[in-house]
């Protein structure tokens, strides 16, 4: 697991089904990359995003370099994309890094709390 995104657990291709598409709860999946500054910059929102929705959302993260089979599955071309999967189903996302208000905003996690 690299650094920045050592607050979040890291999934993979092979874990993805079982700790995203079949989560109890809803889970917010973090598509990023080691060499992506804007990621290393939404990091910790996403970690306070996690923190304080504890139990009732999920947040993950999965390096596109080294699970290239989930990343072209979802389409995600460009880093960070952010996913809100429901019931194994992708609903909202959101691209690039912005302020914790409009990621909560933009994926409708207002109701997550």
């Amino acid at each position: 697991m690299s650094t920045r995104t050592a607050h979040l657990p890291e999934v993979t291709d092979e874990t993805f089904a079982e700790e995203v598409l079949r989560s109890e709860v809803p889970v917010l999946v973090d598509f990023t990359a080691d060499w992506c500054p804007p990621c290393r910059m939404v990091a910790p929102v996403l970690a306070h995003i996690a923190a304080e929705r504890e139990g009732t959302l999920k947040v993950v993260s999965l390096d596109v370099d080294r699970n290239p089979a989930t990343q072209a599955a979802y389409s995600v071309m460009s880093m960070p994309t952010l996913v809100l999967f429901r019931d194994g189903e992708p609903t909202r996302s959101v691209v690039g890094a912005h302020p914790e208000r409009r990621l909560v905003e933009a994926l409708g996690l207002e109701e997550t709390r």
